[in-house]
């Protein structure tokens, strides 16, 4: 074909047309450089588009995050404005979130981040959390925890150093895909709530694929809430499942419908599947020095679980960190990354912690405690999860 005179790039744009209309295998390849949101609007151009986008959405099993902190008094809370901003530009359709607040920030006052700036609210008003829901698809689940202290990676890449925040915002979104071999299902209980059925509803009892348990504890000092955590433990400690977590403040999404503000729950995810592995150490009171904190985490290494797909999770008592170290900042997390240098770490500084020596790994678990070996003071639980 004869290219036209007075369009000089009319065969080039004709060629063009032609193949992102009918060569699947360029458009998948571009669509592969197109974050979610983006490639989700982009799957309704055509039905080839449509397809393609399918596919790549099918590839992205791994899991992301975005993380964010600053000074105490701003607006709005750092996560949220990050959250905005950097949820454009992930590449994965989350299935699952499971977010943590500062307890202190968050339960303050501050500016809605909608287009109407001067309506003041609650950082953890029902607007604030439907704004945060919204972010993500309908279809996902998204757990929101408040806690004293954060445990956070920097947003961007595995091998960033986690920073411990012990004062000031911070927080953390982890953005799960549907994955092959791997089943996430959030659970919620309260006094009114719990039961056998229950348990079984969660996948957390006669569930023999149920690999891991990361639970969180609401206002556990409230009367009658230990004999609760104790109903919620004694199954699980029977299990083969690894079961690490803590006290925490309060839980802002899902909205709590079966039970009156101030009451107790408990809050978690259970992680069950082939391609679920995981491991923990229990840092005791006695382990109070940068050297000794390695030297516990190190333990970890004997699981042997591959670092690609795997998340480090550090639950650790508000006792602990820079005033346990002698003034030094930073130490079990830094320890972390000496040992694994390519694993994020999360978490949480918080009023318990809940978890022991443990490993799951393909068809069997070694483990060192029973349902009272579970539960801890001024200790840290160093966890890997990985995810196939």
């Amino acid at each position: 074909m004869d290219e036209d005179p007075d369009f000089p790039g009319s065969s080039q744009d004709s060629k063009a047309e032609y193949i992102l209309s009918n060569v699947a295998e360029v458009v998948e390849r571009i669509l592969t450089f197109v974050p979610t949101k983006s490639l989700l609007r982009i799957a309704s151009v055509c039905r080839l588009w449509r397809n393609c986008a399918r596919r790549v959405l099918r590839t992205q099993q791994k899991v992301t995050w975005v993380s964010a902190c600053g000074p105490p008094g701003s607006r709005v809370h750092a996560l949220c404005s990050s959250l905005v901003e950097d949820v454009e530009k992930v590449f994965l359709l989350p299935q699952t979130v499971l977010a943590m607040v500062d307890s202190e920030a968050f339960s303050g006052q501050a500016y809605c981040y909608r287009e109407n700036k001067e309506a003041k609210k609650s950082r953890q008003s029902p607007d604030t959390v439907e704004e945060l829901s919204l972010l993500f698809p309908k279809t996902c689940d998204v757990m929101g925890i408040t806690t004293p202290g954060i445990v956070l990676t920097p947003t961007g890449s595995s091998s960033n150093p986690p920073q411990e925040h012990q004062e000031g915002e911070a927080g953390y979104a982890i953005m799960f895909p549907s994955m092959e071999g791997v089943n996430i299902r959030p659970f919620h209980f309260c006094k009114k709530t719990i039961s056998q059925s229950s348990l079984e509803e969660a996948g957390l009892v006669d569930n023999p694929e149920l690999r891991v348990v990361l639970l969180f504890v609401y206002e556990a000092y409230k009367s009658g809430a230990a004999r609760f955590l104790n109903q919620v433990l004694e199954p699980l400690a029977k299990s083969k499942a690894l079961i690490a977590g803590g006290l925490v403040e309060s839980v802002f999404s899902p909205p709590r419908q079966c039970c009156s503000q101030g009451a107790y729950g408990v809050v978690g995810l259970a992680l069950s599947g082939p391609r679920v592995q995981g491991a923990s150490v229990l840092l005791e009171q006695d382990v109070g020095t940068p050297k000794a904190a390695e030297a516990a985490i190190l333990r970890l290494k004997a699981a042997k679980l591959p670092e690609r797909n795997t998340l480090g999770f550090m639950f650790a008592c508000v006792g602990r960190g820079q005033n346990y170290y002698n003034n030094q900042s930073n130490v079990e997390a830094d320890a972390f990354r000496k040992v694994f240098p390519n694993i994020p770490l999360f978490g949480l500084f918080g009023n318990g912690e809940i978890g022991c020596d443990r490993i799951v790994k393909d068809d069997y678990t070694l483990c060192d405690a029973d349902m009272d070996g579970l539960q801890h003071e001024y200790t840290t639980v160093m966890t890997l999860v990985h995810l196939g």
